[in-house]
């Protein structure tokens, strides 16, 4: 969660009460904050500069003003600010009301426009603004302006790569504004801090090799065959973004009007961050809580206002709420406690329901559940009556976990070591290197991964299995190594489209091929599942087999191409094929640069669980 670092005596000032620090605890606490430090701008200074073991005479200049690092929900983006913080237990502690944030009336005005360029759609296709009128900066504001916009960039805008945030001043750029997408050789201007002009792609070079703060950023639009930038009436360049604005609209302590830009990939979140940024600081604005709007024409031609203020309504049913929390609210009282949460709620005319309204500061508010927690907030947790269960009941391990458990150990007795793997794997891993062709139907594949080693669920234990054989070529052979873990399929029959099974593998990695190791490793978890061989003559398996439907056997199968042809064999059960074991082929062990041979077992665990019928059988391992 996010940690916000505020000036004690201005956080007091703006709350009107001085407290003592148990006391600011206890506030923060009831209100679902936390205190987690309380330091100083020269103590900050001296931790870091031990631990470089170097300028202690650098701390004269820093200051001893207390701070307070305040640990801040990570979905309460209206509190990762000074004012944030103030208005929301100002509200909570009824001492102010939730502020109206209007826009400002531009009949018979010019409104800023912003025209958006359809180039744009290659690289970051949307824009929303907003302008502050009359806004008056002294130092702590203007520093709680800049650290707004940084702690937005690190938790909602996923480090810019969906939304950064300019902020220019408008006394110094003429509108109508333009969002472009041009070649880097072709954007030439002086970027913030620096006193020479660059082209684009200059400019990302130099922050790759001389600005450790800026150069994440680079890579965000580095390969991009165009850049976005924001330009004025005169082609004065305001912004690259998400990399920098320009020097020329730079804000300062004398800025009186502030223009507001959020260039994103997702506009919902978009939204969100300019309606943040507008709704913290519109209070220092000449009128209040208003904020001029800006009209934004998009690359089909199409106009929309921005920023859209408007709250979002939500229906919520009184007796939800009072089973979820254990009280026996009524709907007048419910919304007496959401005002306090900075949730305008009016009771529903028969009392079944409030009717709440979500401003703009609380884009949290999504779900009825999100409003049953804030009312239990509102009447304090610590006022919550606890209460004994009027049932009782005995938990027990499920039946599949059981067997699992159980089972790792017979493999471990059996000289197995077990491994944890990672759920999510590359393309290529879980397909091209088992020589398998992905066909669309099998794999949840990731929206947008985050590295090229996550791409899609597995379907298959066995590349995790293959890859730890991989990283551990220098342990001594044979390598015998297993795990039971989940894969994940995709399902029609499952509402979200997709299904956990739990599995065996087990690989074996010697000089020569051990097919009778693994085959044995099977025959040993049949053994100890009081699972008998189809084909066993003993009549009394027979009627084991009965009970469970069946026995289990094998038969050769090439039709897997994972593994050796000839070498191969696919296991049954009941009739159903649950598994497979065999001589990995040359060319996975190839694909995994693995240099010896491997056998590999990989079993489907959840049948053996199961009756006929889908009921739980007793777990037979002794």
């Amino acid at each position: 969660m996010p940690v916000v670092g505020v000036n004690r005596d201005k956080l007091f000032e703006a709350l009107g009460q001085k407290y003592t620090e148990e006391e600011f605890e206890e506030l923060c606490f009831e209100y679902g904050i936390e205190l987690d430090d309380v330091t100083s701008e020269k103590e900050m200074l001296r931790k870091e500069l031990a631990a470089r073991t170097t300028g202690a005479a650098d701390l004269g200049e820093a200051s001893e003003e207390v701070i307070y690092k305040i640990d801040i929900p990570a979905n309460r983006y209206d509190m990762l600010c000074l004012e944030g913080i103030a208005r929301s237990l100002n509200i909570f502690r009824q001492r102010e009301t939730p502020p109206l944030y209007r826009l400002a009336d531009m009949a018979g005005k010019q409104m800023v426009r912003m025209t958006v360029k359809p180039e744009t759609a290659l690289v970051r296709p949307f824009v929303v603004c907003a302008v502050l009128r009359g806004i008056e900066f002294d130092s702590v504001r203007y520093n709680s302006f800049i650290d707004l916009q940084d702690k937005l960039h690190q938790n909602l805008c996923r480090q810019r790569t969906l939304v950064a945030v300019g902020t220019h001043d408008l006394a110094k750029i003429r509108g109508p504004f333009t969002y472009e997408a041009l070649p880097p050789e072709d954007i030439r201007f002086v970027p913030l801090k620096q006193t020479r002009e660059f082209n684009a792609r200059e400019l990302l070079q130099h922050y790759l090799a001389n600005d450790q703060k800026l150069k994440k950023f680079v890579p965000i639009i580095q390969n991009s065959l165009v850049y976005p930038a924001i330009y004025d009436a005169d082609r004065t360049l305001l912004s690259l973004p998400p990399v920098i604005n320009g020097a020329h609209s730079a804000i300062s302590l004398d800025t009186r009007d502030v223009f507001i830009e959020c260039t994103a990939t997702d506009l919902t979140k978009a939204k969100i961050v300019l309606n943040t940024v507008v709704a913290m600081f519109s209070q220092y604005c000449s009128t209040p809580f208003e904020i001029e709007p800006v009209e934004v024409v998009d690359a089909l031609g199409d106009t929309q206002v921005y920023p859209q203020l408007d709250t979002r309504q939500m229906d919520v049913a009184v007796p939800y709420i009072n089973s979820c929390i254990g009280l026996e609210l009524q709907a007048d009282k419910i919304a007496q406690l959401l005002s306090k949460m900075q949730l305008s709620a009016a009771a529903a005319p028969d009392g079944s329901s409030v009717v709440v309204q979500v401003p703009i500061t609380r884009s949290d508010v999504l779900h009825a559940c999100d409003v049953m927690e804030d009312v239990a907030i509102a009447y304090g947790y610590n006022n919550l009556v606890k209460t004994v269960p009027s049932t009782v009941t005995a938990g027990k391990e499920l039946p599949l976990n059981q067997m699992c458990e159980l089972l790792r150990g017979e493999c471990a007795m059996a000289g197995f070591t077990e491994v944890l793997t990672w759920a999510l794997c590359s393309h290529a891993e879980n397909f091209s290197k088992l020589r398998q062709q992905d066909d669309g139907t099998t794999a949840a594949c990731i929206g947008n991964p985050a590295t090229a080693e996550f791409e899609v669920c597995r379907t298959s234990l066995l590349p995790g299995a293959l890859k730890t054989l991989a990283a551990n070529k220098d342990i001594p052979l044979p390598v015998k190594l297993f795990e039971v873990s989940d894969v994940i399929l995709l399902s029609s029959q499952k509402g979200c489209g997709a299904e956990n099974r739990r599995r065996l593998v087990a690989v074996l990695c010697d000089r020569a091929a051990s097919f009778e190791v693994i085959h044995g490793l099977l025959n040993r978890v049949m053994e100890v599942l009081q699972v008998p061989y189809a084909a066993d003559p003993d009549p009394t398996l027979q009627r084991q087999r009965q009970l469970l439907g069946g026995g289990y056997d094998w038969r050769a199968d090439d039709n897997s191409p994972a593994f050796f042809p000839g070498r191969h064999a696919s296991v049954f059960f009941r009739d159903r094929r649950v598994g497979e074991f065999g001589i990995v082929h040359p060319e996975v062990l190839e694909a995994f640069e693995l240099n010896n041979t491997v056998a590999a077992l990989e079993l489907d665990l959840e049948p053996f669980c199961f009756d006929q019928l889908g009921r739980p059988m007793e777990t037979q391992i002794l």
